[in-house]
Parts: structure tokens; sequence; C-alpha cells
């Protein structure tokens, strides 16, 4: 509820929030037209919505620091579309591709890792100051292997391997530099701790 308090009606309508709103509301329109996709051109529509989606998060991004129109209501809302979007991709296109699970599996293994490290950090008083570098471009590389096995679903298996394999590279990459995050913040605190005890002395 605390949470909720901080949102004013002016943070509702602000564009990156509004382009995040359109962003919840492509998912839905992506996997209806990418399930009931027959042909080429219907593959290629879905993707398109992929491409339309993956520029709204870069837009929002970008306006809401290029103009300060950041705002509470954006920090919660923008990485939850974020994920919900690229679950959606994953989930639909298990469908499809014959190994496709294991990305969701590493998938799902990076987020829960986010999410419980963040909030044992928090526990402490700390957390992560936004996402990092290589969040931003494992993400990045995400979208785009996404798009091109959206946009092409009769590519060779072998091509098709080799993406995800990438993909799942650039998940575990990502992982593991968010684990030393975490690990120094971590030690930070320690380190702070054991100079609070020492200068009570």
């Amino acid at each position: 509820m605390k949470v909720i308090t901080k949102f004013s009606k002016k943070d509702l309508w602000t564009i990156p929030n509004i382009l995040c709103y359109i962003r919840f509301l492509l998912i839905p329109a992506f996997v209806v037209l990418y399930i009931k996709a027959t042909t080429p051109s219907e593959y290629l529509r879905a993707a398109v919505i992929v491409l339309i989606s993956g520029m709204t998060d870069f837009l929002d991004g970008f306006i809401a620091r290029r103009y300060n129109m950041i705002t509470d209501l954006g920090k919660l809302i923008d990485p939850i579309a974020d994920k919900l979007t690229q679950a959606s991709l994953i989930f639909v296109l298990i469908v499809k591709i014959k190994w496709m699970y294991l990305l969701l599996v590493m998938f799902l293994l990076l987020q829960v890792f986010l999410v419980v490290a963040g909030l044992i950090m928090l526990k402490k008083g700390r957390k992560l100051n936004g996402s990092k570098w290589f969040g931003k471009v494992s993400t990045t590389v995400f979208y785009a292997i996404m798009l091109i096995l959206v946009a092409l679903p009769t590519l060779d298996y072998r091509i098709t391997n080799t993406l995800m394999v990438v993909c799942g590279g650039f998940f575990l990459l990502s992982m593991l530099m968010y684990m030393k995050e975490y690990i120094m913040m971590y030690r930070g605190l320690k380190i702070k701790k054991g100079g609070r005890k020492e200068g009570s002395r």
C-alpha cells in the first residue's frame, strides 16, 4: 500500500508510462497472432508486433531519462512489462521449437535469482540501482534472436539451435555478472558493519 500511495494521477499519463501500457497490450496481440499464424506473412505480422514492443521499450526509457519523466509507477511497471513480454515470447515459441524449453528454464532461473537476491539486499537496506549494461546487452540479444525466430519459423534447425545457444549464453553471462554485483554489495555491507563495530569500541 505504501508503494501505491507514492503514485499521483499525473504519473499515470506520462509518455513513458503510456508506452509501457502499450507494451502490455501488445503481449496478447502477439500471442494470438503467432499461435494462429500459418503463412509467412502472418508470422511476419507477429514479428512486427515484437519489433514495435522492443521500440516502445527503448523509447519509454529514453524519454523518461532525457526529459526527466522518471516516476515510481514507471519503475514498477516497466520491468513487469519487460518480463511478461520476454516470457510470452519464449512460451509461444515452445509450441513450435523443440529445445526452446531449455531457454525457458534459463530465463526462469535468472528471474528467480534476481528476485531473491534483490529481496535479500532490500531487507539489508540496499538495492541495485537500475539494470546494468550486461543486462541491457542480454535483453537486446534476446529480442533480436526472438525476432528472427518469430519471423522465420522455417529456419534450418541447426541455425535455430545456434541462435538459442547464443541467447542462453547471454542469459548465463548476465546471471553470473549479476551474481558478482550482489556478492560485491554483500561484502560491502559486511565491511561497513565491521567498521561500525570497531568504531563503537
